[in-house]
């Protein structure tokens, strides 16, 4: 008798923390954001970056995103300078942040983002906001002038989302938002000038 109430209760604590996981939809454990498409150019004596993230919309941030949370995208973009028998000395460091909130009265997304001008774009789809929050296009890394021709550069890229601040404690309530936080790993690409 002693057995089967152990038994019991070890199929209960088994199913409490397997039970979570088939709650939640496959793609939030399927997915992983990515950083792709990644181009360097040189424009007006600057070097430039483009690029885009991947798989980093899940059902639960858009249903968020349209209920008026304000979601914020993090690129970090940092410029070194290689050194074979050293640490890379970094040359600078970029925070480039895009932001989306609904406006439920005007039925907009308004989109924000840091590197541009102007820096907010009103926008009725759901789908152009998605695209201009998850693309870098010909961002300005570095003035030329700061490099040197024949050198090795690497630039490193990653992508996150800014962690939700709820007022009010309710972010111990609501912790489910975190399953669709993300970030991308390092991306390094090597430049020589």
């Amino acid at each position: 008798m002693k057995k089967i109430k152990s038994f019991i209760l070890y199929v209960h604590i088994l199913l409490f923390i397997i039970y979570p996981i088939f709650l939640c939809p496959n793609n939030v454990y399927a997915r992983e954001a990515y950083i792709k498409d990644i181009t360097t150019n040189i424009k007006h004596n600057y070097l430039m970056i483009s690029f885009k993230v991947t798989n980093c919309f899940t059902d639960k941030m858009i249903q968020a995103i349209k209920n008026g949370v304000n979601t914020r995208f993090v690129f970090l973009i940092r410029l070194y300078k290689v050194k074979k028998w050293w640490k890379d000395k970094k040359i600078t460091d970029l925070k480039v942040i895009h932001a989306v909130q609904y406006d439920s009265i005007k039925k907009i997304y308004k989109v924000q983002l840091s590197e541009s001008n102007p820096k907010e774009v009103c926008l009725k789809n759901i789908e152009q906001a998605k695209k201009m929050l998850a693309h870098i296009s010909n961002l300005k890394v570095i003035n030329l002038k700061g490099l040197k021709k024949g050198e090795i550069y690497q630039l490193r890229l990653k992508a996150e989302l800014d962690k939700i601040k709820l007022p009010l404690h309710l972010h111990y309530v609501l912790f489910f938002l975190s399953l669709w936080n993300f970030d991308t790993k390092w991306y390094k690409v090597n430049i020589i000038y």
